[in-house]
């Protein structure tokens, strides 16, 4: 779960109070992360964000002061892979890749938020850098359709490039093919090497969730 409020300049409302009262009562026990969006909103989710557009405010154990960091912040939005489901299971069918690779990817990409940017110029869902969308055709890079699409044709594009090393394909997305090929293998860069642990362990839960649907 990630709730999101905007930066205001009113107190508590009624949306957000509610929120992490709801968190709490569900979740208590769960690991919890507080992140800030370029705009200035809060994200609170209870799993790790690898999207580099996100600023790590704080993590913990509990949400005892959590909600503080957000209560200031305005209405909730909630961003979840359920919306992008059939999206995703489409394109993934249709050019034979996991459909848990690419939940992951998508995860750990943007945290299913269609209107991520990150510092480098990387857009939308799966984060897709302008020369990547302007090579698979995307006209609007913030359409979840187009760019799930295209994101989903550049990963079997990778997959087919290493074998279908799954490792090597994360590597590729996240550092470049060139760089990958470079080193021979997983590149010596603790970002990328952070990002293909997160997106193999996302997977791993994804096809826990619906272990028939690879």
């Amino acid at each position: 779960m990630v709730c999101a409020a905007r930066r205001t300049g009113r107190r508590t409302v009624t949306a957000m109070t509610a929120a992490v009262l709801l968190l709490v009562a569900g979740a208590a026990q769960a690991r919890w992360y507080v992140y800030q969006k370029p705009d200035g909103s809060r994200v609170l989710s209870d799993h790790e964000l690898g999207n580099a557009a996100l600023l790590l405010v704080r993590e913990s154990d509990s949400l005892r002061g959590m909600g503080g960091l957000l209560a200031r912040r305005g209405p909730v939005r909630r961003f979840r892979s359920r919306p992008y489901d059939r999206l995703i299971r489409r394109n993934a069918a249709a050019a034979h890749v996991s459909v848990a690779l690419v939940k992951a990817v998508v995860h750990a990409e943007s945290g299913f938020d269609p209107s991520a940017v990150s510092p480098k110029g990387a857009e939308g869902l799966m984060q897709l850098m302008p020369a990547t969308a302007e090579r698979y055709g995307v006209r609007n890079v913030f359409d979840p359709a187009q760019n799930v699409a295209a994101g989903v044709h550049y990963l079997k594009d990778l997959l087919v490039e290493f074998n279908d090393n799954h490792r090597l394909a994360l590597a590729a997305y996240n550092a470049g093919v060139g760089t990958v090929l470079r080193y021979g293998g997983v590149p010596p860069y603790s970002e990328t090497r952070t990002y293909v642990r997160r997106v193999m362990r996302y997977r791993s839960r994804y096809l826990r969730e619906a272990p028939g649907r690879h």
